[in-house]
């Protein structure tokens, strides 16, 4: 049983995340509530307690869908700070739990891919899948770059406005 009540979000003050995730459970496209859980589990590089304990219940509540990017990017950072130095280790009592999350939440990316053409959902079900896999430098890059860092990297490394076509423009045509 968890202690909520000693659960702290990314800013280290007391957090219990469960009314917004209610809310997502009963909206799971309902951007205040997403806005408050991105706000309240990660500020700067720190997760903390709360952050740990949402996953398995966002992953419960988003399990039916609709899913967009939210999901898979918020999993993603909390996943990815958790390794950061500053940041504490998950409390024993839900690592269990929380390692089944993460492994539904990949399965429920790799579905998703399947069907998405969303540029924001596919950076993120790609991001989540890489961190799961334990190439948390790879998904860190793939999940916190812009669409703007992404253009200027595919400029500076393959010259990609002289090189290629508008392939994003023609992603779609034969």
């Amino acid at each position: 049983m968890i202690d909520w009540s000693a659960m702290r979000g990314g800013y280290r003050h007391p957090y219990d995340p469960r009314p917004a995730i209610a809310q997502i459970r009963a909206n799971p496209l309902d951007q205040a509530a997403w806005d408050e859980l991105w706000n309240e589990l990660h500020h700067q590089g720190d997760v903390d307690s709360a952050s740990y304990a949402a996953v398995p219940l966002l992953i419960d509540a988003c399990r039916a869908g609709p899913r967009d990017w939210n999901l898979y990017a918020l999993v993603g950072t909390i996943e990815t700070e958790r390794h950061r130095r500053k940041n504490p280790p998950i409390l024993p009592a839900i690592v269990d739990t929380y390692v089944s999350a993460l492994e539904e939440g990949r399965n429920l990316a790799l579905s998703d891919l399947a069907t998405t053409r969303d540029p924001l959902v596919l950076r993120s079900t790609f991001a989540l899948i890489a961190v799961v896999a334990g190439d948390i430098k790879f998904g860190a890059l793939l999940g916190g770059m812009s669409s703007g860092e992404i253009d200027e990297l595919a400029e500076e490394t393959m010259a990609w406005s002289t090189a290629y076509r508008d392939a994003d423009r023609e992603a779609n045509d034969p």
